[in-house]
């Protein structure tokens, strides 16, 4: 975990009801925002292809987009770090969630890890703290006369999120865009020291970024008070419920003293819109706005999908061929295998044959995963080998070729990993190494290609058309939903309404 400057270089306050900007700090801005290509994500090269979006506004309200970075609707000194970061043009998710959320709406938006909704739901909401101060923290005193809570810290804006790494690309995207202003952003998740936490959210937290177990061992160590929340994100909600966190979310959202629905902006999203999320929704949300972009279980024409027929026994030494004919350039490449086992046989096996690799999986040090995931971001190890559970909500930059070495059971889990690749516009690879085993999702992946224009194996085409046998039933995959919903890795379209039940 990053620690905060400790001479607070590159911090504002706010004092007598004006925010005053820190002078600029070179150390701090290459700290944050880097100095080289490397370090920036340049959307763009397909971006040609998101003006062409068509945009169906429906409902009483009709939000104009955002088309461009300008102030306002966003808050000028905001806009500064913006342009620092190189951010050039609002993807989608932006250019709505920025109006929708500035006009004091709730929203539920349907986007997927590489949208572009971190910053969606940043820029509004800090925009708001930035335009409007912090809140009066009034704290208890004891019999002595001094405080209780000098140590408890009164975050006003909370964003959670499913898993540590996903809290923690939050947290350095947070930091980025309060630079310079009175805004501390903090960041909890388990498989870190608490103590270390506990005592930089002492210090002062307006916005912290959190997964949902660490945050309920931080409030029963009554740390911390939720009573100044004005803004709650929940990030990938559908894979919080999925990892089994719906009851620590209720008991953060209702069972803690955080203000209810109409005493604060909640924003909610997901890459999927089932019951369960629906009825979250229902209960968090108040006079929301729906807005969704792309098709879940759908894919992007900027991903190039590539299917090969291999043997159990030839798939190793025909990755090392997939890798020597794509190269890498300046892009990364991800693996995706079944088991942690396999990762790190994996690994070491391209290591061994001239590679450099490394891998993440569940067993692996907290310190051991984020060394790998840094030395994969900045390119110095360009194959990144990983399982899938250890690879949920990773938003890595630059990804140009994504490879199921281990095709999964389920089509979604396939259009979820292809996702990782062809983000923001750009365009990737994805290819899968298919076996016999994996003719159970051969008709799914067959209708996926389809969609996507991509190239069908005459091989894949007569293994989908086979009848499926009628017994073993715990082999077949859950079956792609035939309805189209909206939300899913990469999609084209947006639509907007205002959702009712």
């Amino acid at each position: 975990m990053d620690e905060p400057e400790k001479k607070e270089k590159g911090r504002g306050e706010w004092k007598d009801g004006q925010h005053i900007i820190a002078e600029r700090d070179i150390e701090t801005e290459k700290k944050l925002f880097g100095e080289t290509e490397a370090d920036f994500v340049h959307s763009g090269i397909n971006f040609d292809q998101y003006d062409n979006i068509p945009i169906k506004v429906e409902g009483e309200t009709v939000f104009e987009p955002m088309n461009t970075f300008t102030s306002p609707p966003l808050n000028e000194h905001l806009l500064s770090n913006i342009k620092l970061a190189q951010y050039s043009t609002p993807t989608p998710v932006q250019k709505y969630s920025v109006p929708i959320v500035m006009s004091g709406r709730d929203l539920m938006a349907c986007a997927q890890t590489g949208s572009g909704k971190t910053a969606g739901f940043l820029f509004p909401v800090l925009s708001r703290l930035f335009n409007e101060g912090p809140q009066e923290v009034v704290q208890k005193k004891n019999n002595r006369g001094s405080s209780r809570d000098s140590q408890k810290a009164y975050p006003e804006i909370l964003i959670l999120a499913p898993t540590r790494e996903l809290a923690s690309q939050i947290y350095k995207e947070t930091k980025k865009f309060c630079y310079r202003s009175f805004v501390r952003p903090c960041v909890a998740y388990g498989g870190a020291d608490i103590g270390q936490q506990l005592r930089l959210l002492g210090r002062g937290c307006q916005v912290l970024v959190a997964t949902p177990g660490r945050l309920v061992d931080i409030l029963e160590r009554r740390r911390l008070s939720l009573k100044n929340i004005r803004y709650l994100v929940l990030d990938e909600a559908d894979r919080m419920l999925d990892m089994g966190f719906e009851p620590q979310i209720r008991r953060i959202v209702q069972g803690e003293d955080m203000p209810g629905p109409t005493g604060r902006h909640t924003l909610m999203f997901s890459a999927t819109f089932p019951e369960s999320i629906q009825t979250l929704a229902r209960e968090f949300l108040n006079n929301y706005v729906f807005f969704t972009v792309g098709t879940v279980g759908g894919t992007s024409e900027n991903i190039k999908q590539q299917i090969i027929y291999v043997e159990e026994k030839d798939k190793r030494s025909q990755l090392l061929q997939t890798l020597d004919e794509n190269g890498h350039g300046a892009g990364l490449t991800l693996v995706f295998v079944e088991t942690k086992r396999m990762a790190d046989s994996l690994c070491d096996y391209l290591v061994e044959h001239g590679k450099r690799a490394t891998s993440i999986h569940g067993d692996r040090l907290q310190r051991e995963r984020e060394e790998a995931l840094q030395a994969f971001r900045s390119g110095e190890v360009p194959i990144l080998v990983a399982t899938a559970v250890a690879a949920r909500g990773l938003d890595i930059p630059n990804v140009t070729h994504v490879i199921s070495f281990d095709v999964p059971k389920d089509i979604d889990d396939y259009t979820h990993r292809i996702g990782r690749t062809g983000r923001a516009g750009n365009t990737g690879l994805a290819t899968a190494f298919f076996e016999r085993r994996n003719r159970f999702i051969a008709s799914d992946l067959v209708g996926l290609l389809k969609e996507a224009n991509q190239t069908i194996p005459d091989w894949l085409q007569s293994m989908a058309d086979e009848p499926l046998p009628t017994t073993n039933y715990d082999d077949y995959p859950r079956r792609r939903q035939q309805q189209k919903n909206y939300g899913s890795d990469n999609g084209i379209g947006v639509r907007i309404k205002n959702l009712k039940f």
